[in-house]
């Protein structure tokens, strides 16, 4: 395994990332998350991605309904040592339909920074990142806030996951001004058929020497499936990349370099993202053995540059995607108990 310093820090982290949200309890999360595995079995790719040198593990609070974190502090806490992993998780989604229940609040981050440290059983995490950007709350009470759990020792570093270059920015330089904690990772969906963070969020993340931590490396698996067939997660998604014409040439480029070099389809586009100046650890989500041994293939892997400008060539611009999801459906207070 390869590691390399996460962004401007001193702190090291596999050049991949096992993303943790494929695994969580489906009865607890509601019909979008009904393909999550199981605690048993997504125990297995811990043991598969610990065995192999990753040492970096990544979810959300708003995975399962806080399921996935659950199980990823007992599989860590039993497999690994520590002071040896680097746990992130996020907070920004609603975890009740009810106000302050949500968003990057003073009052909700403190919550959710409490919650995610019970649910994971640890004391810190290693990297604390806002899923989205909050537009209902002003960039001084978010960053002060997240600047305090830092220093309050609940996170060691902070990160973010996809939103505008703009609004990255904003967040960024207020901290700066303000001599509060900055960002060190930037986690936007970064993938062959989704290039658009190469415009603005990838130059500015260089520049700034933050991290990136791309999701969505196979862009939802459709870079190494048959167009027309579908999975009980891409039917479960409300939040999938949109289809382009371009799609199926860029797939079938995929395929003949694949089949040309002898190896998967999807360590290709692994090796495409790997290799690309700026990526930092691509986070690998897997439902299947394979899905992290075809990442894992990438790591010893050189795309020559006419392999890239054949993966690339077909590329076509396309509207923004991911920057965004609701941060809850129709508000109604929850009350614990009925008062008469």
């Amino acid at each position: 395994m390869q590691y390399v310093n996460l962004g401007s820090t001193g702190l090291k982290v596999s050049r991949l990332c096992l993303g943790c949200m494929s695994f969580g309890d489906a009865a607890r999360g509601g019909s979008y998350w009904r393909w999550v595995l199981d605690e048993r079995t997504s125990r297995g790719y811990f043991r598969q991605a610990l065995a192999a040198g990753i040492n970096f593990f990544d979810t959300a609070n708003l995975y399962a309904a806080g399921s996935s974190e659950e199980i990823t502090g007992r599989a860590l806490r039993d497999m690994a040592y520590r002071d040896e992993v680097v746990l992130a998780t996020k907070a920004y989604g609603a975890w009740r339909n009810a106000p302050n229940t949500g968003g990057l609040s003073r009052k909700a981050l403190f919550a959710a920074i409490d919650d995610s440290l019970t649910r994971l059983g640890v004391e810190y995490i290693d990297l604390f990142q806002i899923h989205r950007f909050d537009e209902q709350t002003p960039v001084t009470e978010t960053m002060e806030a997240l600047h305090d759990i830092v220093k309050a020792g609940k996170a060691r570093y902070l990160g973010a996951s996809s939103m505008m270059a703009w609004q990255f920015s904003k967040l960024q330089y207020t901290a700066q001004l303000h001599g509060w904690t900055p960002f060190v990772a930037m986690q936007p969906q970064v993938n062959l058929l989704y290039r658009e963070e190469e415009r603005e969020m990838l130059p500015l993340c260089q520049d700034l020497g933050v991290a990136v931590i791309p999701w969505s490396p196979l862009a939802g698996g459709r870079l190494v499936r048959p167009a027309d067939q579908a999975t009980e997660r891409t039917q479960a998604n409300r939040y999938s990349l949109a289809s382009d014409a371009s799609d199926q040439q860029i797939a079938a480029a995929v395929a003949a370099i694949a089949q040309a070099r002898g190896v998967a389809p999807a360590t290709i586009a692994h090796a495409w993202l790997q290799q690309k100046p700026g990526i930092t650890a691509p986070i690998v989500g897997a439902t299947k053995p394979h899905h992290l041994s075809d990442a894992l293939a990438a790591l010893e892997m050189s795309l020559s540059p006419e392999e890239v400008a054949a993966l690339e060539q077909h590329y076509v611009p396309r509207a923004v995607s991911g920057v965004a999801f609701p941060l809850r459906d129709d508000v109604t207070l929850s009350l614990r108990s009925t008062i008469d």
